[in-house]
């Protein structure tokens, strides 16, 4: 069974929880949803911390990678900042260049969100208030963490009274030597035979690109950091994988 406690709460509004397993240790936080940290045991019982994050999770307020956070209301870029629904033109923030980037100027990643013990868990809950960042409609986000022995799930739940964009995701970083390696020495392997190809503003452009012969043929096991500098236009278009 998962235990959940409050660790923190601060006058701002910040709070820190965790989540503990037979398995698993998490510290997780209504700012954002963020993951701060998993700890693990490795082969021989040891325990680290397998995500990056900060030690005090006011700094997330300045975190340009969104470190552990939920992104949305759309995670990734919408190209010209802008895009179309229903015959009407919508303008958003320019966060990243010419795009829009993981929800704009003060994405979900900045928002504290009412948090609400479950079992083996936490919910998240958020209101997105109508034109916030420029979207349409008011958007109810529940985000779910659950810990169930060794697994950790994230289940994302909204209902907006418009028609909008929604596309949500988290923003961890792993390194599982518990930052003891590069990670470029880790090891992947990926099962596809494909990739979506971006541009010159790390767009998705509609294309796939077979990943034989490429850096990107990660279908047997070699380390991350083994064709990562390859002459490739997807690596140069997307600064790595």
């Amino acid at each position: 069974m998962t235990q959940v406690k409050v660790l923190e709460q601060r006058e701002n509004g910040v709070e820190l929880y965790e989540m503990r397993s037979q398995s698993l240790r998490m510290v997780v936080s209504n700012l954002g949803c963020h993951v701060l940290e998993i700890q693990t045991p490795d082969r021989e019982n040891t325990y680290a911390n397998v995500v990056l994050g900060f030690a005090d999770v006011e700094d997330c307020h300045h975190d340009g990678s969104y470190m552990g956070a939920v992104v949305g209301r759309v995670a990734n870029r919408i190209g010209g900042a802008s895009f179309q629904l229903n015959g009407k033109q919508y303008q958003l923030a320019a966060n990243n260049g010419v795009n829009h980037l993981h929800g704009g100027l003060c994405g979900f990643n900045q928002k504290i969100f009412q948090a609400q013990m479950i079992e083996n868990g936490i919910a998240f809950s958020y209101l997105s208030p109508d034109g916030e960042e420029g979207y349409p409609g008011n958007l109810h986000l529940q985000v779910l963490y659950q810990l169930k022995d060794h697994v950790f799930s994230i289940e994302y739940r909204a209902v907006c009274d418009q028609d909008t964009l929604a596309n949500f995701t988290n923003h961890m970083y792993f390194n599982l030597s518990g930052n003891l390696e590069n990670v470029e020495e880790h090891e992947l392997r990926v099962c596809a035979n494909q990739i979506a190809c971006v541009d010159n503003n790390c767009l998705a452009d509609g294309t796939f690109l077979d990943v034989e012969n490429t850096p990107f043929d990660f279908r047997s096991f070699h380390k991350i950091g083994e064709r990562i500098r390859q002459d490739h236009i997807q690596l140069q278009n997307a600064g790595g994988y």
